[in-house]
């Protein structure tokens, strides 16, 4: 393809042909899954969110996809063609059987799909989870709620679960730590942040992963130490802050974890889409408002990784990726979106900076019978597909060579997210 000139159009019947050619070769390339919550249905650490209830679902994560009856079938035999009770009964006692049988089971999934390693993004780590496959990321949101949560509980239904939950691992936090009561100064909780990041280093994590749009905006201040400590001292005991008070508090707290991660060498995960449950604020989650926090030469030893690629705005994401230290991750996309309209996602990125994108899964246990293996059953197959059909229209409209193509759907599947955890 030497000196070839590019198209504009492709021809449905060469691009056919070039799909059928590269599919195989994509299906068998290892993938490291950048983001996902493996685990049971009835692990609480799962996640340090839960779904509300009565939330709304999008079209393909509802419970009568009709992928995940062949997603079963493809990973546990699953011998019937519905999921009424009584079959929905058959595939969760078929999930039971391995619980104490440690971390097979999972690693037996992971080998199903082709999966070589993944991150798990999770509270803590369970026993049946193998350490060497599944890479820790622990939430670190909690750090960002010491005070009294009472008015950011009462805006509206999705906080009322979300709050607490922050509220419960702190709690859990500061226990491990030894502590009955917040300490004295912000330098002291600063070193409590710090200590525990560290020990979750120790005990194996990869990453730290940020939550944060979920509560509030994801345009992060940039407050002196004295202001932030002025916050400290007025809520410490009690009272409830005002929203620009537990911004200050708040962004200050960012600030410095952001800075830990660089010095651990620790990724930093941010979640950039919108969210589960009926009062996702897109606006705050969109991923543009990183944009002064991304482009700051203060943190280029620290690796961000924009997780959900910032859907909706996956446009504008990949151009954040020109920051070398920026990726943008495809988890939850390739499970919203059916693989044509994902292969149109992948395209752009990979026409833009291709070595900057990685994979990602988003799995999660959904209930007992359509769990965290069926879900990342339909990510790496609509991620597959939709990977090759976007390689083949830039193959055939003469953008890349095949090998050249061959070569970019490694870097997303597997080689970049090595270079990205320097394994």
């Amino acid at each position: 393809m030497a000196g070839a000139q590019a198209i504009p159009l492709a021809d449905p019947a060469k691009v056919k042909l070039e799909y059928d050619r590269l599919l195989p070769e994509i299906a068998k390339m290892p993938i490291f899954d950048d983001h996902g919550h493996p685990g049971y249905a009835d692990d609480p650490d799962v996640d340090a969110m839960a779904l509300p209830p009565g939330a709304s679902a999008a079209l393909r994560t509802r419970d009568d996809n009709p992928e995940l009856i062949v997603a079963a079938k493809a990973l546990f035999d699953f011998p019937y063609d519905d999921l009424n009770p009584e079959h929905a009964a058959w595939l969760a006692a078929k999930k039971k059987l391995p619980r104490t049988a440690g971390p097979e089971y999972f690693d037996g999934i992971l080998d199903k799909l082709g999966v070589r390693e993944a991150a798990a993004n999770r509270v803590a780590m369970p026993g049946y989870l193998d350490p060497k496959r599944f890479r820790w990321v622990p939430f670190v949101d909690s750090f960002l709620f010491p005070f009294d949560n009472s008015a950011m509980r009462a805006r509206n239904p999705d906080e009322e679960v979300y709050i607490p939950m922050q509220e419960k691992k702190l709690k859990r936090e500061m226990q491990a730590a030894g502590m009955t009561a917040l300490p004295s100064t912000l330098a002291q909780y600063v070193d409590f942040v710090t200590n525990t990041v560290e020990r979750e280093k120790a005990a194996g994590a990869i990453a730290i992963k940020f939550e944060a749009a979920y509560f509030r905006s994801l345009r992060f201040g940039d407050p002196a130490e004295a202001e932030a400590q002025r916050v400290y001292d007025k809520y410490r005991f009690g009272g409830v802050p005002s929203t620009r008070e537990y911004t200050v508090f708040q962004d200050y707290v960012f600030r410095r974890l952001i800075e830990l991660a660089g010095r651990l060498k620790l990724a930093v995960h941010i979640h950039t889409a919108a969210g589960i449950g009926d009062f996702s604020n897109i606006a705050w989650a969109n991923v543009l408002n990183l944009e002064n926090v991304l482009r700051d030469p203060r943190y280029e030893a620290t690796k961000f990784v924009l997780l959900h690629g910032g859907y909706p705005y996956e446009k504008e994401a990949i151009w954040l990726a020109a920051r070398k230290n920026v990726y943008v991750d495809s988890s939850l996309m390739q499970l919203l979106l059916y693989p044509a309209a994902f292969s149109r996602v992948l395209e752009q990125w990979l026409e833009v900076y291709p070595e900057k994108i990685v994979f990602g899964s988003d799995c999660f246990p959904y209930n007992e019978a359509l769990g965290a293996e069926e879900s990342d059953w339909l990510a790496v197959t609509s991620g597959r597909e939709a990977l090759a059909a976007a390689l083949a229209r830039m193959v055939v409209r003469r953008e890349v060579s095949e090998a050249r193509a061959l070569e970019m759907a490694k870097a997303y599947l597997w080689g970049t997210a090595v270079t990205l955890y320097g394994e």
